[in-house]
């Protein structure tokens, strides 16, 4: 059993899965474990899909895909990615999306193959386990607490499914078509989804899951003040 540390030192998003179903009792005891995240007022923002019928996954998935074949570009609640990317943030994107190319062996001009990749987001990378989470749309209308709250609650979810063996992929992919996913789920037209989180069993022959980007360093990203 991995301690906390070394969850957070030892994952990486797996983008390849064996498509093995995770316990119920797992997942529950994951979701539990996540629900006790802290959020400001205990507002508990997170409002949580887990979704493991094969059928509906396939859905969300082929209502994406045909969305995107349509021509449009994104069909979301709210904006996951900077409108304008600066330094040094636009080059810490391109050397993560050119590194896992080059692992793969996909050339820059090779758009059929960069699209297939991009699809298998929607594929879940084989995965049988996504959990889908929403707000209500009145906690971020003018404001951004709701949104952090849940992301804890994402790092939450991640590093619980490690205690178990399992291995992860947030998704800020899904959030770009969050109206897509919420129209297949028929959700209560309140709920905004932020996220998705692939959970699963890595394919370990895969190659793909061998891909870990680098992070930047303590002295890049922390002031001390003693």
């Amino acid at each position: 059993m991995p301690t906390v540390i070394e969850a957070l030192n030892n994952r990486s998003s797996k983008r390849a899965y064996t498509g093995e179903q995770i316990p119920k009792e797992t997942l529950t005891k994951i979701l539990e474990a996540a629900g006790t995240t802290p959020s400001g007022a205990n507002m508990q923002p997170w409002v949580t899909y887990a979704i493991s019928n094969k059928e509906v996954l396939e859905n969300i998935g082929n209502a994406i895909i045909d969305t995107m074949n349509s021509g449009v570009e994104n069909d979301q609640f709210i904006q996951y990615y900077p409108l304008t990317w600066v330094s040094p943030y636009k080059k810490r994107r391109i050397t993560t999306g050119a590194g896992l190319y080059k692992l793969m062996g996909v050339d820059r001009k090779d758009n059929d193959t960069r699209l297939k990749m991009w699809h298998d987001n929607f594929r879940w990378f084989g995965a049988s386990n996504v959990i889908f989470v929403f707000t209500d749309k009145n906690n971020i209308e003018g404001a951004k607490g709701a949104l952090i709250d849940c992301g804890a609650y994402m790092q939450s979810i991640i590093l619980a499914a490690q205690e178990f063996g399992i291995d992860s992929c947030p998704q800020g992919s899904t959030t770009e078509f969050g109206k897509v996913v919420a129209k297949v789920l028929d959700v209560p037209d309140n709920l905004a989804l932020l996220y998705s989180v692939v959970l699963g069993y890595e394919d370990k022959e895969a190659i793909i899951n061998s891909y870990q980007p680098d992070k930047v360093s303590l002295e890049e990203s922390v002031t001390f003040v003693d």
